[in-house]
């Protein structure tokens, strides 16, 4: 069986600095999300969207970085 590729990686950053990089399968909900707490940031998509399994390892990468 293939893995959907239904998730998507992502920077939020506010003004040019990435505060978070995450993973989710809606960026629109995400990003309303993050910007409760930092009203002037946004979501940049990271690639194309990818298996849950392949975002996870690239989230953890990001996490050592």
């Amino acid at each position: 069986m293939v893995a959907k590729r239904n998730t998507y990686k992502y920077h939020f950053k506010v003004g040019n600095k990435i505060v978070h990089s995450g993973i989710t399968d809606d960026l629109d909900r995400r990003e309303q999300e993050h910007k409760q707490k930092r009203t002037n940031g946004h979501i940049f998509q990271v690639g194309n969207k990818t298996t849950e399994e392949a975002a996870r390892k690239w989230e953890q990468e990001q996490k050592k970085a």
